[in-house]
């Protein structure tokens, strides 16, 4: 059974720092494996559709940001223990989100359609950016 579990989130001034994880089980992970995933974060405001934020796959590890984040967020794996993270600098308010870590086999979260169905994602973790 795969499964994706976040933390790292919280509530952060403007101009801070947070760095979310992603743990993947069920999924082999290294450089070896025979299957191809991306693993992805996208987030979603209150009132607003899904946003891609970032993705790495993981048998190339080539790497994919949404042009808003480019600069700010950094992502990155821990393969041998299966962790992905989304590092995050220079927050802003807009920055406010569910964020969630997704797998997918055929898409990376930065291109995948707001209503596209990912192969697995968790359950999120609230980033908070306030003064």
């Amino acid at each position: 059974q795969v499964q994706l579990v976040e933390s790292g989130g919280g509530s952060v001034q403007p101009g801070g720092s947070l760095r979310l994880s992603c743990v993947v089980t069920g999924l082999t992970w290294d450089d070896d494996d025979e299957e191809d995933y991306f693993i992805g974060w996208f987030r979603q405001a209150p009132g607003k559709e899904r946003e891609g934020i970032s993705c790495i796959n993981n048998r190339n590890g080539w790497i994919e940001y949404k042009d808003s984040v480019k600069g700010r967020f950094t992502i990155s794996r821990n393969s041998a223990k299966n962790i992905t993270y989304l590092t995050m600098n220079s927050l802003k308010p807009e920055d406010t989100a569910v964020y969630y870590c997704a797998a997918d086999r055929l898409l990376c979260a930065v291109v995948a359609d707001a209503r596209y169905t990912f192969d697995h994602w968790g359950r999120g973790t609230q980033v908070t950016v306030s003064s």
